[in-house]
């Protein structure tokens, strides 16, 4: 039995990715945004999977107080993590930015679990080979850190594609650090049959599952590859954008991440 966490769980790709593995007998921490549809996650994939070690943990990740009450929450009820997989994601919003200014696609995409997994890395560093998988996006472009701190607006989808490099850069960083954890980041697939792309777009190219097959596989099995990027439109391993791989922009990206998650 391997020990579990991924945010964003009480719908699409994650959801479904957390009933599979609770079905293997897995304890799985799901994370949700609202308690209603969090509990009603929770004891359906507990019905579903015939598996009572099914946890749920509360947090709105346009809230980096609360991730940090979360994170809080998690060491207290996990013993450890192997896997985290970091799928909470935002695309449309009714509110561009959270209170500081910041966009609210960079806060829940990049901020939150940036926060979350430097949070928890004590649990992750407790198991045995641990992993932290992070959905990127085959959309990525170079980090404003003007916009980060809040200081310019960006649109909704330069704010998302910033999003995605940002936790991409950072994969990349967090895996150099701690050469004992496996981290990749990963495209789950483009327009898969999930809310969120039917918020965005109104349509969908792929069924959802593929984009859990793919995280399963990144999750649970020797496909996953430390401080690389899969991209599921492609079928494997792939470069990131270029700026992925820029030591000094990574540098400034975490040490401004830093700045802003610690205080």
């Amino acid at each position: 039995m391997k020990y579990i966490l991924i945010t964003g769980s009480t719908d699409g790709i994650g959801k479904l990715l957390a009933l599979r593995l609770a079905k293997e007998g897995h304890f799985v921490g799901v994370h949700g945004r609202t308690e209603t549809k969090l509990k009603a996650t929770v004891t359906a994939i507990k019905e579903q999977s015939n598996n009572e070690n099914i946890i749920g943990f509360l947090a709105d990740f346009s809230d980096l107080a609360d991730v940090k009450k979360m994170a809080a929450d998690v060491i207290e009820t996990m013993p450890k993590i192997d896997v985290l997989v970091n799928n909470a994601g935002i695309l449309t919003s009714k509110v561009d930015s959270i209170p500081s200014g910041i966009d609210i696609r960079l806060a829940v995409n990049y901020l939150a679990p940036y926060q979350l997994t430097n949070t928890v890395l004590s649990l992750l560093k407790k198991a045995d080979a641990p992993r932290v998988v992070n959905l990127s996006s085959a959309a990525q472009s170079p980090v404003s850190l003007l916009a980060l701190e809040g200081k310019t607006y960006l649109g909704t989808n330069e704010a998302y594609a910033q999003s995605k490099l940002a936790l991409t850069m950072w994969s990349f960083d967090l895996a150099a650090k701690e050469p004992n954890i496996l981290v990749v980041a990963v495209n789950p697939g483009s327009l898969l049959n999930t809310k969120m792309a039917h918020e965005a777009y109104g349509q969908h190219w792929s069924p959802a599952e593929k984009g859990v097959d793919v995280l399963y596989d990144l999750s649970m099995t020797d496909k996953a590859k430390t401080a690389s990027y899969f991209d599921n439109d492609k079928g494997g391993y792939s470069q990131a954008h270029p700026d992925a791989y820029n030591s000094r922009k990574i540098e400034e990206l975490i040490a401004l991440s830093d700045t802003i998650t610690l205080e």
